[in-house]
């Protein structure tokens, strides 16, 4: 290795060590931003009754004349997420055969709150048979289109009879910031990195998710009930907000 060589590969060292330790004392120096969803003194309990977390997201009481009640925070999520990760969980049994539930991780100052949503579905026993980009007209306070992922799923459970049957189900995500919506994952890490780096501020993003059920061959007539359903009740627990339809929008990502 000659002189030229030797220099070089110094010169990358101490850039590599400079650029470490500037992370690292932007992540020791940073503030948490606003979230982008509604969060008060509503305890969250655990699957044995348990309460695990005194504050939570405010989901809705009730949606479209159908009140919801609050659904337990798992096991692996109380012990596999960040100590301050906030949630938000409520199930709102509309009919026999629809019955969605809200769910809401909110981070704090642990980016790993979040995690790849399909996590969420494959580690529930559920394959993904179906991704989609998907917009979805908000007419509260403003029309407004929320960009969502929809995913179709199925699995194998058990009836009332314990026989075996196939299940479908709908599952609908994106996530938002105080100032952001988006439905893409690489978007949202791209813009902690540079709001970090621009103010020293990490934005508190939260992922917002709904799941129904259905049966096999119901999932687009299951789908348009879930619209509906996602439309009368993100303005009552939302912060964030689309630009008004007809306006060139900043939000991020899937634009």
């Amino acid at each position: 290795m000659n002189a030229r060589t030797w220099v070089l590969l110094g010169l990358a060292l101490a850039m590599m060590a400079a650029t470490a330790g500037y992370l690292e004392k932007i992540r020791n120096v940073h503030r948490l931003g606003p979230a982008g969803v509604h969060v008060g003194p509503v305890p969250l309990f655990s699957e044995h009754g348990e309460q695990v977390k005194s504050q939570s997201v405010l989901l809705p009481k009730a949606v479209m004349g159908v009140e919801g009640t609050n659904g337990p925070i798992l096991e692996t999520e109380v012990t596999g997420l960040p100590a301050d990760t906030t949630f938000g969980r409520r199930y709102y049994p509309v009919a026999d055969d629809f019955q969605p539930t809200i769910s809401v991780v909110l981070m704090g100052t642990d980016r790993t709150s979040i995690h790849d949503p399909h996590f969420c579905l494959v580690g529930n026993g559920w394959v993904i048979d179906k991704t989609e980009h998907v917009p979805l007209r908000i007419e509260r306070p403003y029309p407004y289109e929320l960009p969502v992922i929809k995913m179709t799923a199925s699995t194998r459970a058990l009836d009332r009879q314990k026989q075996p049957i196939s299940v479908s189900g709908i599952y609908v995500y994106w996530f938002v910031t105080a100032d952001k919506i988006t439905a893409d994952q690489g978007a949202r890490l791209w813009s902690i990195a540079q709001r970090m780096v621009k103010t020293g501020e990490l934005e508190r993003w939260a992922y917002i998710s709904y799941f129904v059920a259905c049966a096999p061959g119901q999932e687009e007539g299951t789908f348009e009930r879930l619209q509906r359903f996602i439309r009368a009740s993100v303005p009552d627990f939302q912060i964030a907000k689309g630009k008004p339809l007809g306006a060139l929008s900043s939000v991020a990502a899937d634009q």
